[in-house]
């Protein structure tokens, strides 16, 4: 076959082809009709993915996995997109998070089905693009793509305080996209050659003083959407407030953009100011890490402990990232999979028991085993796995991170490594008194609460989790090209 016969990329058949489905869905006023479409438009991409890592043609790999057409030519932006391992990776992240959101959430009822689809699609479409963006403007409007249906999605849809929360995540959010475009214009008006691909960016002349201040930029837009310690506040009341499926992407998938632009971005563009900040930033990061995780033993809220605890799991491969040594930056490759698997299975199961019993406070609880123990067998393998426990597919990540960030500093490993224990305490705590507990009045009836799709979606879930457990090799040979060409990157400075 002869490469120029290639009609159209990976990356962009998984950005066309959401955005078309997401546009179609608006159209589709019946709800059962709404919510096939979504699911098996979801799969198709899922496949299409699928396909991707079957492709080895080395002739044709190029052709197939890279594109930059000429965008607006006037101001040297082009529409360049790059389906390398990091990509693949989170791509393929992206396209399982879907159909597991839709499929345990599928006997749930939306106001406006077609309108809550539609947009869950477009921010599919938004974060598929961050994820093979290789040019700076490019990557702006995927970023703003993927948040801006989010938006509305978190005030149209979910509890009580869904507006006033909304409002809060949109001036964080907000504010963070306003310092990103700043800091994209300014290095770009320092470009050689005038252009906002990567590769012109990282070639940027910057006087040291200026770098620094550009990087603070940058990094303040990336914390706020892992986030990072202090810039977390809006996280938890956004995932207590928003729709099941909501919570799962933003959770699942939003926060690695985060994660995947300190990698693809931020360190590259600014190696000399990483380096001066690299204290600063793991120091946020622990303190962070340690914070949520007394937060999270705290908590009556099944979602406000979810969502502390993923603030511990990020924080820590953030750390790790500015560990910058190949074992942290192979653990972070490995962990923003598998959190994401792992935190959307949690979600998942606390999505199953509002549902179903009507209520997510620990306290109102007990005995779910007794009525239950499908669900319970799902949720001890999902816990086990979001406190790393060997053979699990967290424990490979965590070790490599732990083991990176130790040799960045003995006694910053040392404070981190209490949330190991922390995260232990607070998560046993909850699948004993949840699960374990004395049967009450309200959690009697139990039985039948996990229909079908959850299932498959919880089997899924749990399939990758002992995959990845027993053979991680998956994940890090498919990334290691990534980590090889950042590391060299950053060699010697």
């Amino acid at each position: 076959m002869n490469p120029n016969d290639v009609l159209i990329t990976f990356p962009e058949l998984l950005i066309w082809f959401p955005l078309l489905s997401g546009l179609i869905a608006f159209f589709l006023k019946e709800e059962k009709t709404a919510k096939r479409w979504s699911v098996i438009s979801s799969i198709i991409t899922l496949a299409v993915v699928a396909v991707s890592f079957f492709f080895t043609n080395k002739e044709l790999y190029y052709h197939y996995n890279n594109v930059s057409y000429v965008w607006m030519p006037s101001i040297g932006s082009s529409f360049a997109l790059m389906y390398d391992g990091m990509g693949r990776m989170l791509c393929l992240l992206t396209a399982l998070a879907f159909p597991l959101a839709f499929l345990t959430t599928y006997n749930t009822r939306y106001e406006k089905p077609n309108h809550f689809y539609g947009l869950m699609l477009l921010s599919q479409t938004g974060l598929m693009g961050v994820f093979c963006a290789m040019d700076a403007l490019v990557f702006y409007f995927f970023w703003e793509l993927a948040i801006i249906p989010i938006y509305f999605l978190a005030s149209q849809w979910g509890g009580e305080r869904r507006v006033q929360v909304t409002f809060k995540f949109f001036v964080y959010t907000f504010t963070a996209s306003l310092l990103l475009l700043v800091g994209i214009i300014y290095v770009y008006l320092h470009t050689p050659d005038g252009s906002f691909s990567l590769s012109s960016f990282q070639k940027a002349t910057l006087s040291s003083g200026k770098e620094k201040f550009i990087f603070w930029l940058f990094l303040a837009a990336f914390a706020v959407k892992m986030p990072l310690f202090p810039f977390h506040t809006w996280q938890p009341d956004t995932y207590e407030q928003s729709a099941a499926p909501v919570t799962m992407i933003l959770s699942g998938v939003m926060v690695k953009m985060g994660v995947f632009a300190l990698i693809r971005w931020l360190i590259p563009v600014f190696p000399h100011a990483s380096v001066v900040f690299t204290p600063v930033v793991i120091a946020l990061a622990v303190i962070g890490m340690v914070y949520a995780s007394l937060l999270a033993w705290a908590q009556d809220d099944l979602k406000r402990l979810v969502a502390y605890s993923s603030i511990v799991h990020v924080g820590l491969m953030c750390a790790a990232i500015f560990a910058r040594n190949q074992s942290g930056v192979e653990g972070v490759m490995v962990q923003m999979f598998n959190h994401g698997i792992n935190i959307i299975g949690m979600w998942m199961v606390v999505e199953l028991i509002e549902h179903h019993f009507g209520t997510r406070k620990i306290s109102e609880l007990g005995g779910i085993a007794k009525s239950s123990p499908l669900l319970t067998i799902f949720l001890v393998i999902i816990a086990f796995a979001n406190i790393a426990l060997p053979l699990t597919n967290a424990f490979v990540g965590e070790f490599l991170m732990f083991n990176g960030l130790f040799q960045f500093g003995k006694w910053t490993t040392a404070l981190a490594l209490t949330t190991i224990i922390l995260s232990a305490a607070y998560t046993l705590n909850m699948v004993q008194k949840v699960f374990y507990g004395k049967t009450n009045e309200v959690t009697a009836a139990g039985a039948g609460m996990v229909k079908r799709g959850a299932v498959t979606a919880l089997v899924m879930v749990v399939i990758v989790i002992l995959l990845l457990g027993i053979y991680p090799k998956l994940m890090l040979d498919l990334t290691s090209d990534t980590v090889q060409g950042f590391l060299n990157k950053i060699t010697g400075l």
